[in-house]
């Protein structure tokens, strides 16, 4: 494993060096390499399909097919079309003295990533992290074992390819032991950045030595105000819930304030047909009763849950300021939403909400980077130090101030 990691911080040297029309055409053709083994990525994602439970929730997140690889191998052509995030000059001044000051972006350096069931997620994370200068370690999920392993070998001989040292790329072993050798790697790795569970993220966080940006756990609310429009609601709490359950932004908890009960049976009127699980306090339970096929009780457990599943959580408030504690104390810090036509209320959500994202009568699916414009991403940031909500190029750079003069000496 030494040599693992010794290999990729000269790797992530080596990086600097490159051109940017060498990087992008070295992503074109990783992206031309996935569509041509289209058959073997199948066949490795068929074998872990086969491992996993059939009613296992991860199941959407490990599946490929021929439409998603095609959907991998645009997203890395769309990271090679992006404008590199290296050399732009962030500030620049000029002191009394003469010397110039330059802010300038620059690469991490090697950047490990602990991820799940998502094997797309060794693409993407490949493509932003070379094309932002960075060496990458990949350590993959034991249940995406064998396409990470398939995927590896496309990334590496795509490098070889052009004339790349395969080393900018490296999947570390299955096993706590690996994840644990990556955590503590402080003289090889610059970053680490966890992708997945909650009991993932806070592992990580608690022992690594290695700086940390946390991604991924997404306990996400959308707040139904007294004033919000019911067909509105209807529509984003749809969308929100059944759109993939297994990701980080899908809806697990709808607010409801006490006067918006009686709206509850056509709020949730789609959802049967996803057979959604509703885990209702008592007050929204007799609101449905009867009028909802997949009802039980909440438990306080249900509060501050990530379903993963096509389940949610219901919750009766007294207004905005329940909403609001509500929230801050269930949680994460990911993605939250205010059903409403009041102004005030929308103003009042999205200033006193602690998220990275927090919309207004719009569904809490687009928080991703292709949808805010950015291409592809690397995660949802829930922490405020360096980078916050979805994580693209910009945000896996750092930065050097570089000094110039004329000989200036300091009395």
């Amino acid at each position: 494993m030494n040599d693992t990691y010794k290999n990729a911080r000269a790797a992530a040297v080596s990086l600097q060096a490159l051109d940017t029309d060498t990087v992008n055409a070295t992503l074109m053709a990783l992206a031309d390499d996935i569509e041509a083994n289209t058959s073997g990525l199948l066949a490795a994602n068929a074998a872990d399909m086969e491992r996993m439970a059939p009613d296992n929730p991860k199941r959407d997140r490990l599946a490929l097919s021929p439409e998603r690889i095609a959907d991998i191998a645009a997203g890395v052509r769309a990271v090679a079309e992006l404008p590199s995030p290296l050399g732009r000059v962030l500030a620049q001044w000029t002191r009394p003295n003469g010397m110039t000051i330059s802010k300038v972006s620059v690469p991490f350096g090697v950047i490990g990533v602990i991820y799940e069931a998502r094997p797309n997620v060794t693409f993407d994370v490949f493509a932003l992290c070379f094309k932002a200068g960075n060496a990458v370690l990949l350590k993959g999920g034991h249940e995406a074992a064998e396409t990470n392993k398939v995927a590896i070998g496309i990334i590496r001989g795509a490098l070889e390819r052009t004339g790349i040292t395969p080393d900018a790329a490296g999947l570390l072993p299955d096993g706590r032991e690996a994840t644990a050798e990556l955590l503590g790697a402080r003289d090889y790795v610059d970053l680490i950045i966890p992708r997945g569970s909650r009991a993932l993220i806070d592992y990580v966080r608690e022992q690594s030595r290695v700086p940390v940006i946390e991604t991924g756990a997404g306990v996400c609310h959308t707040y139904f105000h007294a004033s919000g429009d019911i067909a509105t609601a209807r529509d984003i709490v749809l969308n929100a819930k059944t759109r993939r359950v297994s990701v980080c932004n899908a809806l697990d908890c709808l607010l409801v304030d006490r006067g918006c009960l009686q709206a509850l049976p056509a709020v949730c009127y789609p959802l049967p047909e996803h057979q959604v699980h509703i885990y209702a306090d008592d007050d929204a339970y007799a609101a449905l009763d009867g009028a909802y096929p997949y009802l039980h009780h909440a438990t306080e457990d249900d509060y501050g849950r990530e379903w993963l599943d096509y389940k949610m959580t219901l919750v009766t408030v007294d207004g905005i300021d329940e909403a609001l504690d509500f929230i801050a104390r269930n949680g994460s810090h990911h993605s939250e939403c205010i059903v409403a036509e009041n102004r005030d209320a929308i103003a009042r959500f999205q200033r006193d909400v602690d998220a990275a994202c927090v919309y207004a009568n719009v569904s809490t699916a687009f928080t991703d980077g292709g949808q805010f414009g950015f291409g592809a991403e690397i995660g949802i940031s829930t922490q405020k130090l360096h980078a916050r909500g979805p994580m693209a190029l910009p945000e896996i750079t750092t930065y050097k101030y570089l000094i110039t003069g004329s000989g200036q000496t300091r009395s």
